[in-house]
């Protein structure tokens, strides 16, 4: 009897270890007439009430790529994501197999995102060694020199951009000639080989514009950079494999609204594998309803400008990437840019000036999203003219105002 008890009690306690799994039964319906490429799906892990380690999604039983992602640094996974092509009209039913144990699934990387210090005892050639995830830094200290390429880079095989490390957090972009990820060799400054063979490049000059949707104070006449900023912030949450995702925080930020105290706010970038445009989520530490502050486009020269007054502003212009005293050994770069915003949080469009197509947004509550996206027209599968170009515009925004329908069982 004794010995029935023990072998019992062993029994219960392999049970007790065996890993925890959990099925769920994941539907995505497009009701929109427009096929759809390439659409997030996400799922927040945080109610499936396990730790989950990996993940097994399948549909009609073929695996499907997808990823785990810790998005707040606890050493848990917050959510897992997938892509599906659907068709318009269309609705697709998947399965997903949770386990507490494991390591996720490995899949050929879609998506690459880096940041390098710059290190001095290479002096052969551009390319650096120092790769890190996150750099914090004081009110006062400028790391855009210290950083190669000035702060994080993130691809897909169709677009590249990266954020400067310094009060302007400009966002600047890459743009390719063929589809494939090029930074891990080129590190966004090609040399003439890499040229020559067909590589992208550096295809816009950003100064202290917005450049690519880069938000900015607002003191109730012009926009303000970050200059008064406690702490700040950069780092790479997620380099793939379908999905990159950058952060940047800023502590203490004054925005220069008049009268108004300081504020936390924590911005992420993500780039989807097969989407020429990036996702801007915002998060501030407190409800800013009555904050003001600023976005939109550099005024590429010799650019027309599309908007519905609505929240969709962009252009398409042609003007040197760099400033001119570096012009040598570069072209005029043709370059169409686009920002969408709620029009909610639109409090007004304003007009073009020198430097940019600007915005003043606000009703943010305690979050404010909005996207941005480019096209080089050096690419050979791209927009080649403004009307392509605009034409796109209004469908993206179409796409982003009617996103699929994702239930969770």
């Amino acid at each position: 009897m004794k010995r029935k008890m023990v072998a019992l009690a062993l029994l219960a306690a392999l049970s007790a270890t065996a890993a925890a799994q959990k099925s769920l039964e994941v539907s995505v319906t497009n009701s929109s007439k427009s096929d759809r490429k390439a659409v997030p799906v996400v799922i927040a892990l945080g109610s499936c009430g396990m730790d989950v380690r990996s993940a097994l999604v399948t549909a009609g039983g073929r695996e499907v790529a997808s990823q785990l992602d810790d998005l707040d640094g606890d050493g848990k996974f917050d959510e897992l994501c997938f892509l599906t092509d659907i068709a318009g009209n269309g609705k697709q039913t998947f399965s997903v197999k949770l386990e507490d144990s494991g390591a996720p699934r490995e899949y050929e990387p879609q998506v690459y995102a880096e940041m390098l210090l710059t290190n001095k005892r290479i002096k052969s050639n551009n390319k650096q060694d120092l790769y890190i995830s996150s750099l914090t830094v004081d009110n006062g200290t400028n790391p855009y020199w210290m950083l190669h390429h000035h702060g994080p880079a993130f691809e897909n095989d169709m677009v590249a951009y990266r954020i400067y490390f310094d009060h302007r957090q400009t966002v600047d972009i890459y743009g390719k000639y063929h589809k494939g990820l090029e930074l891990k060799k080129t590190q966004f400054y090609p040399d003439r080989q890499q040229k020559a063979a067909g590589f992208g490049d550096d295809v816009l000059w950003v100064g202290e514009t917005f450049g690519l949707g880069a938000l900015r104070g607002w003191d109730g006449n012009a926009p303000q950079m970050l200059k008064d900023v406690d702490h700040r912030t950069l780092r790479i949450i997620s380099r793939g494999p379908l999905r990159t995702v950058v952060e940047v925080v800023d502590e203490g930020w004054n925005t220069m609204n008049p009268g108004k105290e300081k504020i936390d706010m924590t911005a992420r970038y993500t780039l989807y594998a097969g989407r020429r445009d990036c996702f801007v989520d915002i998060k501030f530490n407190k409800d800013v309803k009555d904050y003001q502050f600023a976005t939109g486009i550099i005024n590429v020269k010799n650019s027309v400008e599309t908007s519905d007054k609505k929240g969709l502003r962009g252009c398409w212009g042609t003007d040197w990437p760099v400033s001119e005293k570096d012009s040598a050994g570069h072209k005029r770069e043709t370059v169409g840019l686009g920002i969408c915003i709620p029009a909610g949080n639109v409090v007004r469009e304003l007009p073009a000036d020198k430097d940019n197509y600007p915005f003043v947004v606000g009703n943010a509550s305690e979050e404010l999203h909005y996207n941005i996206t480019f096209c080089s027209d050096n690419e050979d599968f791209g927009f080649h003219s403004s009307k392509e170009w605009f034409e796109y515009l209004d469908a993206w925004k179409k796409e982003l105002s009617t996103p699929v329908e994702v239930t969770v069982k």
